[in-house]
């Protein structure tokens, strides 16, 4: 974690009236003191291939000591989106930085990639060490989950840019696989697709979610209607599950053809990324659908298409798989709460998806 212009609107004039740097707005020593609390979370996700430690210019890795022979590179960046918003309003901020993580490195192993590395960008108006420390101690924990190292960052503190408390989020991860070990394999007609239930609504759609929250009025320190031993922040921020060790076991097994992760766009916008064309992902909703999303569609009147369109519903990663009977006994021993959701069909045109929605669905 490198540090950038920690800046402190509010810091004294020195004496005499001259301006410095600090009476412009940046405080390097906060800054540098943010990095020391950082080392040791850095430190406890090292992996075999990290070369040096946080502080330098640049993060150095070396693939031939990671135990890779030809490989590629596979990377990734994505956020958290508003969801975040939840984390400052409630004050949570232990598990977005597992979010940011999940939101990078599923993307990874859907490519049939090793997740290496991880670099942050943390970015608000006036550093609070306490809350950035607890972001990035989440953002470790979620490298800890995924096999990969946290090997650097950026802290970003921007006045003007934020409001009081605010923040934003970016993340960044590297990863690797054998040539020829990519994803996705051929697909066929007649493969089953499985799906690996997710823990909630993941880091999609909160601004819905949002708004249909507003529209109840309910506060977030109210019991949740769909997990009333929660309160309503506490289970919406319920992180985004991480499915790459699960994944690498199943992909290494020679039992995955390929994976989508369902993120923004749901089942049918992320399903067609995975496929060929002339073909037909036909799925009927029978996998478990978390309580949260009944809740949301019923309390927003949202559609089931739309439901579908803007969240998982249930399914955090969908799986083509040839032998779905082998590849769910190996799933479940890893963890994984796995259905069967559909299978592959033939058709003409480019690969799209079909789900066929009982009366009533989601609740």
């Amino acid at each position: 974690m490198t540090s950038a212009d920690h800046q402190a609107p509010n810091a004294p004039p020195r004496a005499g009236g001259g301006l410095d740097y600090r009476t412009a707005g940046v405080d390097i020593e906060a800054g540098d003191a943010l990095v020391e609390l950082i080392k040791p979370l850095a430190k406890a996700t090292s992996r075999a291939g990290v070369l040096g430690g946080l502080g330098g210019f640049g993060a150095l890795f070396d693939l031939k000591a990671a135990g890779f022979a030809d490989p590629v590179l596979v990377s990734t960046t994505d956020g958290v989106g508003t969801k975040l918003k939840i984390a400052i309003e409630t004050g949570l901020h232990d598990t977005v930085g597992i979010d940011l993580v999940a939101m990078c490195v599923n993307d990874l192993v859907v490519q049939g990639a090793e997740p290496l590395f991880f670099l942050d960008y943390f970015a608000t108006g006036k550093l609070s060490a306490e809350q950035a420390g607890t972001v990035i101690a989440g953002i470790a924990n979620g490298c800890k989950e995924a096999g990969c190292a946290l090997v650097g960052g950026e802290t970003a503190e921007m006045p003007g840019m934020y409001a009081a408390g605010d923040y934003d989020l970016a993340g960044f991860s590297v990863g690797a696989a054998e040539r020829g070990h990519l994803l996705p394999r051929p697909i066929e007609v007649g493969d089953t697709i499985l799906g690996l239930a997710s823990s909630g609504v993941h880091s999609n759609g909160f601004s819905l979610v949002r708004r249909i929250v507003q529209a109840t009025g309910l506060r977030w320190t109210d019991a949740a209607p769909f997990a009333p031993d929660l309160t309503l922040g506490q289970a919406l921020m319920t992180p985004t599950r991480i499915y790459v060790r699960s994944m690498l076991a199943l992909h290494r097994a020679g039992l995955l053809k390929a994976a989508a992760h369902i993120t923004g766009g749901g089942l049918p916008g992320n399903l067609p990324r995975m496929l060929p064309a002339d073909t037909i992902a036909a799925l009927t909703p029978s996998w478990p659908v978390p309580a949260v999303f009944a809740w949301l569609a019923r309390s927003g009147a949202v559609a089931a298409t739309e439901m579908l369109r803007v969240f998982n519903c249930g399914v955090g990663m969908a799986l083509v798989v040839s032998d779905p009977d082998a590849a769910m006994a190996l799933l479940r021993a890893e963890g994984e709460t796995v259905s069967r959701i559909g299978t592959i069909e033939a058709a003409g045109g480019p690969a799209t998806v079909r789900i066929d929605l009982p009366p009533g669905w989601p609740a």
